[in-house]
């Protein structure tokens, strides 16, 4: 395994930061290298389930992962970051083995039942640790290349492995779970290694999660960002990105594909171009900076989105490919510099994970809307107005946010300057 170094930023970063940010990395390509995705629909199959079984397993772990979000937010606040991330790996790792040792229907549910308590646990303490973590040292401008790099690795690592699941799967059957449980161990080894966060400044509140109640942790959350007029605008900025992509990479791939009637025997190496593309936009999510801001650039890249997938309506084969490639790209692009503006719009809290936990779960709550609302045009065979009023949409949130955040930024630096 080669050192996994992200790409130097222009302002010095410590030695102490680097190497946070090659463990942050490091545990990031391992701890979401799950080798079973491509084969889990069969693998159940060969254990008795039925189609209805493993999709009403899918829709559970759904549910149960936006149930979770926030109040494994709270938890890693609670717990510190750290602690959070090691929990995570190590159940994820449980998980896996799970499978192995009871492959039957409760087995299955179980798996992807902590698989849900494990991602909910680790994510959004990955990003807050290492955020916090670079801000306290001084070193936050490498944030988010830091982010981009290990989405990139993380993609390459799944675009590697994936094509030979198979044959491991056809090898010895269970071999991708018990490999994915070793991954994630060496997750857990990785997060042992991570250094306590330096002292918060003595200019900020240091009150202490832990001696507080759920519900009054989730009070100052809440009150937090209710004082934080950006971080609203932001996160609603951020929901137009997320949706975007949930929906054309999970919810609509395979419907374009069908619509202009690509075989289904090709939609694999498509997705597998996509991923390519999305890993190369998370490589360099600081190459739009030398041309425009971290806000203008995202609603660049929102707009080139949107746009992109109302173009797929219009175009033939080769042109739908390429535009699902552009959109990957651009989705690639996007997450670094949204997380980074988000984290950035978050003061100096100690309920970070709980309000990025807050974030996600708005996310998740709407993409679950728009798949409802997918849901019907499909029925009626409306694909293409489905992309037509989604573009719209966009493009008019856009327009709004561009005149709406501008404004609440200045009054936050008129009260500011005026307290």
């Amino acid at each position: 395994m080669p050192v996994l170094v992200s790409r130097p930023s222009k302002t010095p970063v410590s030695p102490a930061a680097k190497r946070v940010i090659r463990l942050s990395i490091g545990f990031q390509f391992f701890f979401t290298l799950l080798l079973w995705t491509p084969i889990f629909y069969a693998y159940q199959q060969q254990f008795g389930l039925s189609a209805a079984e493993i999709l009403g397993i899918q829709s559970i772990y759904y549910v149960a992962f936006c149930l979770l979000a926030v109040p494994t937010g709270m938890i890693s606040d609670r717990l510190g970051y750290r602690n959070s991330m090691l929990a995570g790996a190590a159940i994820l790792s449980a998980a896996n083995l799970l499978v192995v040792a009871a492959p039957a229907y409760w087995g299955f549910l179980a798996h992807f039942l902590l698989i849900a308590v494990a991602r909910s646990l680790t994510i959004v303490a990955t990003s807050a640790y290492l955020y916090t973590y670079l801000q306290r040292t001084g070193d936050s401008a490498a944030y988010k290349q830091s982010e981009g790099s290990a989405r990139f690795y993380s993609l390459i690592g799944r675009i590697a492995a994936w094509p030979v699941v198979g044959l491991l799967m056809a090898w010895n059957t269970p071999s991708p779970y018990w490999l994915t449980a070793i991954s994630s161990a060496i997750a857990v080894l990785i997060a042992l290694r991570l250094p306590a966060l330096p002292p918060a400044p003595s200019t900020v509140d240091s009150e202490d999660p832990a001696k507080l109640s759920p519900w009054a942790t989730m009070g100052r959350a809440l009150t937090v960002l209710r004082d934080a007029p950006v971080l609203q605008l932001l996160i609603v900025q951020g929901v137009a990105i997320f949706t975007l992509v949930r929906i054309c990479q999970v919810n609509l791939f395979q419907p374009i594909l069908l619509d202009k009637q690509l075989p289904v025997i090709s939609h694999g190496a498509v997705l597998a171009a996509m991923t390519a593309f999305e890993a190369l936009g998370s490589m360099r999510p600081g190459f739009l900076r030398r041309f425009l801001s971290d806000t203008k650039a995202v609603f660049l890249i929102t707009i080139v989105m949107a746009l992109t997938l109302a173009g797929t309506v219009f175009a033939g084969i080769p042109g739908t490919i390429a535009l699902l490639c552009v959109f990957a790209m651009a989705g690639g692009f996007s997450f670094p510099i949204q997380r980074q503006l988000i984290n950035d719009a978050i003061p100096e809290t100690p309920y970070r994970a709980t309000l990025l936990s807050i974030e996600s779960i708005i996310d998740r709550a709407v993409c679950a809307v728009v798949a409802l609302i997918l849901g019907g045009f499909l029925n009626r065979g409306a694909l293409g107005e489905f992309l037509l009023y989604s573009a719209a949409g966009s493009l008019a949130l856009m327009a709004a946010l561009a005149v709406l955040v501008p404004v609440a930024r200045r009054r936050l630096n008129a009260g500011t300057g005026s307290s």
